[in-house]
C-alpha cells in the first residue's frame, strides 16, 4: 500500500445561487478589482493508503459523491497526488 492525497475540489455549477461569492465579489469591486465571476469552493485533502493512484481516485471519488458533493449542484474535481 502507498500513502496518497487527494485532493476535492467542490463548487456550485453556474447558474446556482452563491451568495458567499456575491458577497465576496461586491466587496472585491469596491475595494476597485474588476471581475468578470466570482466562485467559492470547498477544498477537502483526504490522506488515504491504496494500491494504486487510479485506487485511490476510485476511492476519493467515491467519498465525493457519497457525502461531500450533491451531484444536483454541485461540480468537483479530484486529484491524487503521492505522500
Amino acid at each position: 500500500m502507498t500513502a496518497y492525497t487527494a485532493t476535492v475540489t467542490v463548487r456550485l455549477k453556474h447558474g446556482v445561487l452563491d451568495p458567499e461569492a456575491e458577497t465576496t465579489q461586491r466587496s472585491l469591486e469596491r475595494l476597485g478589482f474588476e471581475l468578470d465571476d466570482l466562485r467559492s469552493a470547498d477544498v477537502f485533502e483526504l490522506d488515504l493508503d491504496a494500491e494504486s493512484a487510479d485506487s485511490a481516485h476510485d476511492r476519493a471519488e467515491e467519498m465525493t459523491e457519497r457525502l461531500l458533493a450533491n451531484p444536483t449542484i454541485h461540480d468537483y474535481e479530484v486529484t491524487v497526488e503521492e505522500q
